[in-house]
């Protein structure tokens, strides 16, 4: 009797944590901050990459690359991959693509219309690296993945316009009023339904299935969205798509977690393996080739000391390995990340390859904890609001002397702190 009550025990404490689990994963979306930390990051990499190419965006990408349009329309048609630039090989449209994909990374950045702009930054991330595949390295193949995963994501709940346009219509409602209306969301959504159509009709999205079915869904679901939301009496129908949103939110952080685990795994593992690796002089050779040595005298002091050699050897690939295996101890998982932050800061400099480390910095942020980023949240509103009130304390005109003929000026008023990106 005794062992039929505690199993009986055991079984219903097992179902009561199921039953939290289901519903933390279902009813909202875990890693806020963590997710728009990880939109800021792929978002800002790409457009100061697109923006440091511009000047050699037609050699890299456009008409004038050693890999010419018939070359790279024969590698499509056996990869089946999508980039837009495949639709036509005027120049005019390379130059569209670009400045779409440009204009896309920087409204993501700041979180405008997030489910749009994610959908536009992908197309223009595929569209470029796609056209041209053998051109970067591998910060090129992160953001490839990333700026698909993020499509799925809710990344803009916080420090976005979109969060501060919803907080504000949050502040109308609970005041009595009516959300403000909404005219670029229709719009913008009637537009890219008909490139959406328009492509699909003559198949300009690639050779794969799961690209076309996942961007109509996509579309569809943000119709339904939409309408919904314009009835009051469907709440049942807006907590399902709800709850559909949170379950793919949730799903693809999941995945995008296990990418970078799976990123670093791999790179440790290969490493184990070389020679190179094991005696501790892998990143001797590297500092004495020219390609990546931006700075010769920090390379070469960093080379003339074979102890730093060969511990900044070790201790990379002990990183590597260890970190997938330490990610439930937190305080361990705390510090490997912080060592490899800090390693790929060293490539940005030291090697010279500022944007894969800026890509892979942005997916370590994944793991990074919320307190850590809500305290880093509130310094940096801290510190705009103290250069906002700092400028406009400067620029304000002083008012006029005092009838009695006082010199003195009237001291300026106080300014109040203004909106954060938050709202």
């Amino acid at each position: 009797m005794s062992t039929s009550l505690q199993s009986g025990d055991v079984a219903q404490r097992v179902d009561r944590s199921l039953a939290r689990a289901v519903q933390r994963v279902t009813s909202t979306p875990l890693g806020r901050y963590q997710s728009a930390v990880l939109r800021i990051g792929v978002s800002g990499t790409y457009l100061l990459f697109l923006l440091r190419e511009l000047p050699n965006r037609r050699e890299l990408y456009g008409p004038d690359s050693p890999w010419h349009w018939e070359m790279a329309s024969r590698l499509i048609a056996d990869n089946r991959a999508f980039t837009a630039l495949m639709w036509s090989d005027s120049a005019v449209w390379f130059e569209a693509v670009y400045a779409l994909a440009l204009i896309s990374a920087g409204l993501l950045l700041v979180g405008w219309r997030t489910r749009a702009t994610s959908v536009l930054f992908m197309a223009g991330v595929l569209s470029l690296q796609n056209r041209s595949i053998f051109m970067g390295d591998g910060g090129d193949n992160v953001i490839h993945l990333m700026a698909v995963y993020l499509m799925l994501t809710r990344c803009a709940r916080v420090w976005s316009l979109d969060a501060r346009r919803a907080a504000r219509d949050a502040v109308r409602v609970a005041e009595g009023g009516r959300p403000a209306r909404d005219a670029v969301g229709p719009v913008l959504w009637a537009l890219l339904g008909c490139v959406l159509l328009s492509a699909t009709s003559a198949g300009g999205l690639g050779g794969t299935r799961w690209l076309p079915v996942l961007l109509w869904i996509l579309w569809l679901g943000n119709g339904a969205w939409w309408a919904l939301n314009r009835s009051a009496a469907a709440r049942e129908p807006r907590l399902l798509l709800d709850v559909v949103a949170n379950l793919a939110h949730n799903a693809a952080l999941l995945v995008i977690m296990a990418e970078v685990c799976l990123i670093y795994a791999t790179a440790g593992w290969y490493k184990v393996q070389g020679s190179r690796w094991q005696d501790g002089t892998a990143l001797y050779y590297p500092l004495k080739l020219d390609y990546f040595t931006p700075w010769p005298w920090l390379s070469g002091l960093l080379a003339s000391s074979a102890l730093m050699v060969m511990v900044l050897t070790y201790v990379t690939v002990i990183v590597q390995v260890a970190f997938p295996f330490t990610l439930f101890n937190r305080k361990v998982k705390n510090v490997l990340l912080v060592l490899m932050i800090g390693e790929h800061a060293g490539i940005a400099v030291i090697l010279g390859l500022p944007f894969f480390s800026l890509a892979m910095i942005a997916a370590d942020a994944v793991f990074l904890p919320t307190v850590f980023l809500v305290w880093l949240g509130d310094r940096v509103t801290r510190g705009r609001r103290g250069l906002v009130s700092r400028a406009k304390g400067g620029a304000r005109v002083p008012r006029p002397r005092q009838p009695d003929g006082d010199a003195q000026e009237a001291p300026p008023r106080g300014d109040g702190p203004g909106h954060t990106l938050v709202g």
